[in-house]
């Protein structure tokens, strides 16, 4: 159980340990002031990763968090929030940093007492009326809005036809909710979200409970394992839910726009299937439920978020793609429930971990299902290996995407600082057959990188297919290779210690879009097929991004 203590009121004994020490000293209307006075300018803070040093928190670890959403009916205009973080101080703390950007903020409480804050690029900058001591649990609620406005390639919310969605990956959560944005602080999830009548609201996790109240809803899910808030999912639309049941009888539940019910579920009833062979190859399924979130929205990309995987619309009504291609990229997203989900990692320089597996069981699923050669797609992965490890280093030591600047937005009562190396804007160039790719895992730039080998990846189409009008295209999969000892979950494979997290989804196991930018460790890797797609990793990014582009039938 994640831990949750009531705040304790001024008038009511035992205080905690430093509420007692202020009351002694009869320093409780002032100490906020006192100590703001005495500490130097708020600012950024990190904790070192080697792709994102801005992102993440050092002095404390989250152990849940709950978030309660109030949606207006309208995606362009920002939700209600408050955000409670339940988390254990490791280090004696003046000020507890928060990762938050693109919301206004208009109070801050430290268990239950009132804080001073500030903003500073990306960061909301907490100072507590009493400094806080390791070892002890600490209650933090920001009371905040949540905007979705914005460019669609920045992350955090994706705007849909008829509502919202979530795609955090990598750095873009802290642009919905203040939270220790990195996967190596892994914690419980608690969300309320609130609803205008006609419209249904599901996020990870199992239902908890719906309560009506005047023209509104309110809908609650929780999370049974610990969750890195990258993975974390919101869809607000006039959905329907399509329940089934999964192997071993595990509860799997779609969610689907209700006009696309129908044509839809041609698709959704494979999942089952999906999970079947999935376990052959590594295990028992990690997580509580999983299921299809399809979203009407053109994001470029399908996203792996925990227990309830993000597709585009497109992906499953586009009748020139291939059913092979399609299923291959379902399996990759599923994939990543074991390895990327259930087994994080600590670094983002470690993403190739999570997208070399996913993609390898893409690629074999493609294989065995379909005739789609591994051996021709690995071949033409190591032909083209050089070029990409030459533009973006080694898969395990990529180089850190380029950064430019902007400011962070900055709410009441807050400063704003110079924009810190974590800020940063992003740009998506089009997918085009000669465009140049990154291996997986490697964040290098959308252009100057080698263009992908001229035959493809995958076996000839059979005589009656029709073959794209571009059909050179590597794919990046690489063999998984032993990975250190940095992640915390299960679900490794023979052979492997730990898993490789999102990369693309693409043909038959090579897919995705490409997305450049600043901050993000993009794994995003060229569609294998004879669609000529590239990927490059250098955007800030949810790095598992796919752009579907003429797969062979």
């Amino acid at each position: 159980m994640p831990f949750a203590r009531s705040p304790v009121p001024f008038d009511h004994a035992p205080l905690p340990p430093r509420a007692r020490w202020l009351r002694s000293a009869g320093l409780i209307a002032s100490s906020a002031g006192l100590v703001a006075a005495a500490l130097p300018a708020p600012a950024p803070l990190g904790i070192g990763d080697p792709l994102f040093p801005h992102l993440g928190n050092p002095g404390y670890d989250v152990l849940a968090y709950t978030l309660d959403v109030a949606y207006p009916g309208v995606n362009t205009k920002p939700l209600s929030a408050v955000t409670r973080i339940d988390a254990l101080v490791t280090d004696d703390l003046e000020r507890i940093n928060l990762d938050f950007t693109h919301g206004e903020v208009s109070a801050v409480t430290v268990d239950g007492r009132p804080a001073a804050y500030a903003s500073s690029g990306e960061d909301l900058v907490i100072t507590p009326a009493a400094p806080v001591e390791a070892g002890e649990p600490v209650r933090i609620t920001v009371t905040h809005t949540s905007d979705p406005s914005g460019p669609a390639d920045t992350g955090g919310w994706v705007r849909t036809g008829d509502g919202l969605a979530m795609a955090n990956q990598a750095d873009a959560a802290h642009r919905v909710f203040p939270s220790n944005d990195h996967p190596a602080d892994k914690a419980y999830f608690t969300f309320r979200i609130t609803v205008p009548d006609g419209l249904t609201a599901v996020a990870n996790g199992l239902p908890a409970g719906r309560v009506r109240h005047g023209s509104t809803t309110t809908w609650t899910y929780r999370t049974r394992h610990p969750m890195a808030t990258e993975l974390a999912q919101i869809s607000i639309g006039r959905s329907t839910v399509v329940h089934r049941a999964g192997p071993h009888g595990l509860p799997l539940r779609d969610v689907v726009p209700t006009a696309d019910r129908e044509l839809l579920e041609p698709w959704l009833r494979r999942t089952p299937a999906h999970m079947e062979w999935m376990e052959r190859q590594v295990g028992p399924y990690p997580f509580e439920t999983y299921g299809v979130l399809v979203a009407d929205a053109t994001t470029g990309f399908e996203l792996e978020t925990q227990t309830l995987s993000l597709f585009e619309r497109r992906l499953f009504a586009d009748r020139a793609l291939p059913e092979w291609y399609v299923d291959s990229i379902m399996v990759h997203e599923l994939a990543h429930q074991w390895f990327g989900n259930s087994v994080s990692p600590r670094s983002w320089s470690d993403l190739w971990l999570n997208e070399g597996h996913a993609s390898w069981y893409e690629a074999l699923y493609a294989d065995e299902t379909a005739g789609r050669s591994l051996e021709r797609r690995m071949r033409a992965a190591y032909a083209a290996s050089d070029g990409w490890r030459a533009a973006g280093g080694p898969p395990a030591a990529p180089e850190p995407p380029r950064r430019t600047t902007r400011s962070a937005s900055s709410g009441p009562s807050s400063t704003t600082a110079a924009p810190s190396s974590s800020t940063r804007s992003a740009r998506r160039s089009a997918p085009t057959p000669s465009s140049a790719w990154s291996a997986p895992g490697s964040p290098g730039t959308a252009t100057g990188t080698p263009p992908p080998p001229t035959s493809s990846p995958w076996p000839a189409a059979p005589p009656d297919a029709t073959s794209p009008a571009s059909s050179g295209a590597g794919c990046t999969a690489r063999r998984p290779r032993p990975c250190p000892a940095t992640r915390t979950g299960a679900a490794t494979r023979p052979g492997t210690r730990g898993a490789p997290r999102n990369a693309g989804d693409g043909p038959g196991g090579c897919r995705k879009t490409r997305v450049t930018g600043p901050r993000g460790p993009c794994h995003h890797r060229p569609v294998g097929d004879a669609a000529g797609v590239r990927e490059s990793s250098g955007a800030r990014a949810r790095c598992h991004r796919h752009t579907p582009v003429s797969p062979q039938t």
